[in-house]
């Protein structure tokens, strides 16, 4: 599939054309791994929600399926069929969701099943017809089963000011029970300068390793939206969850409503909704420039999730290095600011592995920057900062349009004077997600003017010379079967 938009991605799952935000339904079921997402079939606004589905035997080769779920007029969902999650049981896909109506404001939970898989028949009735007390938000149930049985949590917000995650349970997946808050949080401040937010959506939870888990949530606030996602790692204590560690999910402007799947080979996948950059007042809203291209948001690589000793661990899923052809770049230089060196030509979709250094003194940091014009004015820059060893990701110049977005992220790294740091970066038109060693992430929208030519350079900060070791594989695309868009 190709798109006469270069800023349109290649191993970024999406349609090709219109609206796109949360993952979805994430299933293992009948030989396929199922990846529905919140679609919009009509235009490139966030409005009408539907379900998209793709499918795949090997996350490589996907097929764009006709649309899962659409809104009913006049029923519990006239207004959208919103966020959720699946269950594979007894020969059937069974898809949770939030049932969207304008003229409520909490979404009711109600469910469809599926025997082929792809044609999906709505239940008679809702499941959870209205909130608990006390609630002033309610959506995006996660259903899954444990040893005693079936249980939901719902995203939520309190009416005294805390977030939660309230769990459900059920002996049938047709009745369910109140249990109460899973964990429940007022606002708590994130490494990125964020916070927790006052409501939580898509919230979902996975038991990494026995005794212990991650529960994800998506922060929300009533007068800004969507604002950034979090994760708990702690204890499942069966009617509440005990945290010992608040991480940013992603420490970078651009990931929001991670979604959680456990393949059959016992890995834990993530896939999350990456949002645009553009012009758009913020996220969710218009842009003229989005309107003109006719296409909003993607679904980030899948990440395998792990614990280890420095908390949760994210790195692309290895079919993503099954993606990997020639390599284009091999290098090993010491670099100075005022001498960089060009490191070789790469195509708009690579990825690089990179070992970035401080000098012994601490004077100076070794970094790579993406240059993507001629006379060298548009660039992306990833590299250590020379005085607090952090990894920064810089778009403030990585387009000459000036409608795009700017600004600076970090992972907090702290590299010591001597020391190194190694990390992984892929760049997908208009997207790069950065993972270093130690499981950290940081995802961030960027958009070139130039299209050809693109080039990496050393970018050496501060006094001195530092040393960066750097390979770069460019990337096949993702093998898409869209059908005439089946949409």
């Amino acid at each position: 599939m190709s798109s006469p938009d270069p800023h349109f991605p290649a191993i970024h799952l999406r349609p090709p054309r219109h609206w796109v935000n949360d993952p979805n339904g994430l299933t293992h079921h009948d030989g396929h791994f199922h990846v529905f997402f919140q679609f919009n079939p009509e235009s490139a606004r966030h409005e009408n929600m539907h379900w998209g589905h793709w499918r795949s035997r090997d996350l490589r080769a996907w097929e764009l399926l006709p649309v899962a779920l659409s809104p009913e007029p006049g029923g519990d969902d006239a207004d959208g069929v919103w966020s959720g999650n699946a269950v594979s049981v007894d020969g059937r896909l069974v898809a949770f969701y939030s049932a969207r109506r304008d003229d409520r404001w909490w979404q009711p939970v109600t469910s469809a099943s599926s025997n082929d898989g792809v044609h999906f028949e709505k239940s008679e009735r809702l499941l959870v017809s209205k909130p608990p007390p006390g609630t002033v938000m309610f959506r995006d149930p996660y259903v899954w089963r444990d040893t005693c049985g079936w249980r939901m949590l719902v995203g939520a917000a309190l009416d005294d000011g805390r977030a939660a995650a309230l769990q459900y349970t059920s002996p049938d997946l047709v009745s369910w029970d109140y249990v109460g808050p899973f964990l429940s949080r007022r606002p708590e401040p994130l490494p990125t300068g964020d916070d927790t937010a006052q409501g939580w959506e898509c919230v979902q939870y996975a038991e990494l390793v026995p005794g212990r888990g991650v529960l994800v949530v998506s922060g929300w606030n009533p007068a800004t939206g969507a604002a950034s996602a979090a994760a708990y790692v702690g204890e499942d204590r069966g009617a509440e969850f005990h945290p010992a560690e608040l991480l940013a999910f992603d420490h970078g402007p651009d990931v929001y409503a991670p979604a959680l799947l456990q393949a059959p080979d016992g890995r834990w996948l993530a896939w999350s909704w990456v949002w645009e950059a553009r012009d758009e007042a913020r996220v969710g809203a218009p842009g003229t420039w989005i309107d003109e291209v006719g296409w909003a948001g993607m679904l980030s690589l899948p990440r395998e999730l792990s614990l280890t000793d420095h908390g949760l661990h994210q790195a692309p899923a290895r079919e993503v290095g099954e993606l990997r052809g020639r390599l284009l770049v091999r290098a090993t230089t010491l670099a100075t600011s005022d001498e960089p060196s060009d490191l070789g030509t790469v195509g708009t979709v690579f990825d690089a592995v990179a070992v970035l250094s401080r000098s012994g003194d601490g004077l100076a940091a070794s970094g790579m920057r993406l240059v993507t014009s001629d006379d060298g004015r548009e660039r992306l820059d990833i590299g250590l900062d020379p005085t607090t060893g952090d990894v920064v990701v810089d778009r403030s110049r990585a387009s000459l349009d000036p409608r795009a977005k700017r600004g600076s992220w970090r992972l907090p790294t702290a590299v010591a004077p001597g020391g190194t740091v190694e990390l992984r970066a892929v760049v997908d038109g208009s997207v790069v997600e950065v993972f270093t060693e130690t499981g950290m992430a940081l995802t961030a929208r960027f958009y070139p003017c130039g299209r050809d030519g693109w080039r990496l350079r050393t970018n050496t900060a501060g006094e001195g010379a530092a040393r960066l070791v750097l390979d770069v594989w460019e990337l096949a695309p993702l093998d898409l079967d869209t059908g005439a868009d089946r949409s």
